[in-house]
């Protein structure tokens, strides 16, 4: 089977939020052929690509950040043609009407491939002054009608970027059988502009669409700060021609999508609201590497009784500073209780603020005249003498705390349960559908609860024992790499069966043999003609 795997900022780049279960699928999966189509998001993501295994047969980029002016112009007849369906795209998005939305994508996409690339279109005083009057019509909200040029320009510029999978030479098969309309499934890694090729590969070939989405691509688009990197903030009515898009895309590839696999619970309620289908939907829980918590999760060692451990990624979004105020407390209540923060990564503003925090609150105690004081809170980087591993950091105490704010599936939550370890966490995100009943949940910006909950598990060492053990148990059985592997053989075995609306096949699996693309005289047309009828004169 050929899976043309689609990514945008992830694999098979070093980085990415998507690389690693990426990258565990096509290992899982050798006997399938992979095609990677990925959208980049930087120069210096390009440079950083992880080794791909034999059975990626070739790797297709295109870059979102670099200009894409190919030279090409409309004459008046293109022109007029790219002004009609350009004006429904974009009443679709001020006024939020799918309809005229998806006549407009379509539209633009079909004159793309006929015409060639976008981009000056997209950039012409055409789109701008039928985006202005998109803005200024009926149904648009206050912000959007309140836009300035500056606005229209800034938000055509982005929707140029975001647009230029249309443009690409991805879909058509090339000589060598290569395309996103020969393959047999294509599977997005994530919603938004990265199932965006996908959606015209369908459109344009009727190659089954399978969209994963572990964080929502919506929501990260309404949690994010979109001027970051830009020097400022967007002014109030481009953000909000940017989330109209951004909303009307996700609904449509929701509506297209032959199935839809998310993460959790928290991100299939995001799909259904935005119109997903409950008969297209799995949850399919991220694949995690087992092997690396093992000798932690199986030591009869269950860490330092006094300790308690965070991991993460330090941001305001893990609200640390709760989480000094609740050791606040638990210090009141068990003076000998330590604190081990280990940062996979780091806000250095935020993490100055969070020692700042712990120098005040916890003074460098020492045990007499003669010791060095040593301060209960200890920031640490996993990777050191202490903790050279990511395992060894969750062995480091009995209990794991989780104090975010903002959740989507919470991986080093999952990977606590890996080490055996009792877990405290606020109710965030997918947090109580990944416990199951295994831990603590307390709700977030409450420090007070979360101290009780953190004192009632280091007090009482049986409990903490029962509870990891379980936490290990559900985990193995729920978020292992080979469950996630399985899942997806088994989806994409379902799409195929099912057939789609190749006109070259008629929806009948393996229609197409693979003989097919192989280069010579036998790979003329004939096996896809209808043998005649005995009894016609041809035949005789």
């Amino acid at each position: 089977m050929r899976i043309g795997l689609l990514t945008e900022g992830g694999y098979p780049y070093a980085t990415g939020e998507a690389r690693l279960w990426c990258d565990r699928l096509v290992r899982g999966l050798p006997q399938h052929e992979f095609e990677l189509y990925a959208l980049s998001r930087s120069a210096e993501q390009e440079r950083a690509r992880v080794p791909l295994p034999e059975h990626v047969a070739h790797v297709r980029t295109a870059p979102l950040w670099a200009p894409a002016d190919d030279g090409r112009t409309y004459a008046r007849r293109e022109r007029r043609r790219f002004a009609d369906c350009f004006g429904e795209l974009v009443h679709g998005i001020c006024a939020g009407a799918p309809d005229p939305f998806a006549a407009g994508l379509y539209g633009l996409a079909d004159l793309a491939r006929e015409q060639g690339g976008l981009h000056a279109a997209l950039r012409s005083e055409s789109a701008v002054r039928a985006l202005e009057g998109a803005c200024r019509a009926h149904g648009a909200s206050r912000t959007v009608q309140a836009a300035h040029v500056a606005d229209l320009l800034e938000f055509v510029d982005e929707l140029e970027r975001m647009l230029r999978p249309l443009s690409l030479d991805w879909y058509e098969e090339d000589a060598r059988g290569e395309g996103l309309g020969a393959v047999d499934v294509c599977h997005a890694a994530a919603g938004g502009v990265a199932a965006l090729p996908g959606l015209l590969a369908k459109r344009f070939f009727g190659v089954p669409l399978l969209v994963t989405e572990y964080g929502v691509q919506l929501r990260a688009h309404y949690l994010s700060h979109l001027g970051a990197g830009r020097g400022e903030e967007p002014r109030p009515a481009v953000r909000a021609l940017l989330a109209a898009f951004h909303l009307r895309l996700a609904c449509e590839i929701y509506a297209r999508a032959d199935f839809l696999t998310p993460g959790n619970a928290h991100a299939r309620r995001w799909q259904e609201r935005c119109g997903a289908g409950r008969d297209r939907l799995r949850t399919v829980h991220p694949g995690m590497e087992a092997d690396r918590f093992a000798t932690v999760g199986e030591s009869a060692d269950r860490g330092d009784p006094d300790t308690l451990v965070w991991v993460g990624r330090v941001e305001p979004a893990k609200d640390l500073i709760a989480l000094l105020h609740a050791f606040a407390e638990v210090r009141r209540a068990e003076p000998r209780a330590r604190l081990r923060i280990f940062a996979t990564a780091a806000d250095p503003g935020y993490l100055a603020d969070c020692r700042s925090l712990a120098a005040q609150l916890f003074p460098d105690e020492a045990a007499d005249s003669v010791t060095v004081g040593e301060n209960p809170v200890a920031f640490e980087e996993i990777g050191g003498p202490e903790a050279p591993s990511a395992a060894d950091a969750y062995g480091a105490g009995r209990v794991v705390v989780l104090s975010s704010v903002i959740e989507g599936f919470p991986a080093t939550l999952a990977e606590a349960m890996f080490c055996g370890r009792a877990t405290v966490s606020t109710d965030v995100g997918a947090v109580c559908e990944v416990i199951g009943g295994t831990g603590l949940v307390v709700p977030p910006r409450n420090p007070r609860a979360l101290a009780e909950a953190c004192l009632s598990l280091l007090g009482d060492a049986e409990r903490a024992e029962r509870l990891g053990a379980a936490a290990r148990a559900r985990a193995l059985e729920l978020f292992t790499v080979e469950q996630n592997v399985a899942a997806f053989q088994e989806i994409y075995l379902r799409l195929l069966a099912k057939g789609s609306g190749r006109p070259d096949g008629g929806g009948i699996p393996f229609a197409r043999p693979p003989e097919a693309r192989v280069p010579g005289h036998w790979t003329s047309p004939t096996w896809a003609k209808p043998a005649p009828d005995p009894t016609s004169e041809a035949a005789v």
